[in-house]
């Protein structure tokens, strides 16, 4: 991972956390969390343009990417949106800009629902939010985690490739796609594969999803319009739900919008940071 450095640690309640910081020091600061099964590597692209004007913080959630993997580990949901609280109390951040893609939404969600994490401002992109979630495939993992854990090598990193290169929209480049299933491989990568598909519990999101009319910060929704892992539908729900929220649709792209349209990504969150006082 050379190639996207996280410098830096933070001994958190649930592990190690890798993170780095872009841009300027007196920027405005803004937040970039991923969702599973990714790491913070898909905002690079982003993180890097975001980083011209804002100071940006990334990080990779404990259990994925960089971040420490260990036997036991609670990477649940509930778990992840302690830790974000526990990392913005660290960096000093009390009321940062924050974009949140895929499970990250709902750690973003549940930080500030539940845990007074106070924004100046939402992005959310396709994320993991309203009931109910999780293909086939990933219930059919969460049921039987520990028979897949023992898959011959080989065999998990076809599926983890298949099951990575399966978001709709073009998907991502095959040099990408590989850096993207690298941190599942080998004797820790394996089972924490599994091991966050198993803690994946649709209850984390049902008990805030009642909240979102609460929801009182400028918010933005991004979708991408060809995502085949959570129907664009289910964002214009979203929309509706959290008062004021701005809908913006992103043709063709599919869950890994951030690779399917890093431009038109980039363009939205710049429209919406730049219209906030």
């Amino acid at each position: 991972m050379s190639a996207w450095p996280l410098p830096e640690s933070f001994a958190s309640s649930s592990g190690t956390v890798r993170w780095n910081r872009l841009g300027p020091a007196d920027g405005r600061p803004l937040v970039l969390l991923h969702g599973t099964p990714f790491s913070s590597y898909v905002w690079r692209t982003v993180a890097r343009s975001l980083a011209r004007d804002h100071r940006v913080f990334v990080w990779d959630m404990p259990g994925y990417g960089q971040s420490e993997m260990y036997a036991g580990q609670d990477v649940s949901l509930a778990a992840q949106g302690r830790v974000f609280t526990e990392l913005l109390d660290h960096w000093g951040l009390a009321e940062p800009l924050v974009v949140a893609h895929d499970f990250g939404g709902a750690v973003a969600l549940r930080a500030h629902l539940l845990h007074d994490a106070a924004y100046r401002a939402l992005a959310l992109v396709d994320p993991v939010a309203l009931a109910p979630w999780g293909s086939p495939f990933f219930r059919l993992v969460r049921e039987h985690a520990e028979v897949f854990e023992q898959l011959p090598a080989a065999l998990h990193q076809a599926l983890v490739r298949e099951y990575v290169a399966s978001t709709g929209g073009p998907g991502p480049h095959p040099a990408v796609l590989e850096r993207l299933v690298e941190p599942w491989l080998g004797e820790s990568g394996q089972p924490a594969f599994y091991r966050q598909i198993a803690q994946a519990d649709q209850r984390y999101t049902d008990e805030i999803q009642d909240r979102y009319a609460g929801i009182s910060v400028p918010t933005l929704i991004c979708w991408g319009e060809e995502d085949a892992w959570i129907p664009v539908a289910r964002g214009r729900e979203l929309a509706d739900r959290v008062p004021g929220a701005r809908w913006e649709p992103i043709a063709h792209a599919g869950h890994l919008v951030q690779e399917d349209a890093p431009a038109e990504l980039t363009a939205a969150l710049l429209a919406f940071l730049g219209r906030l006082p």
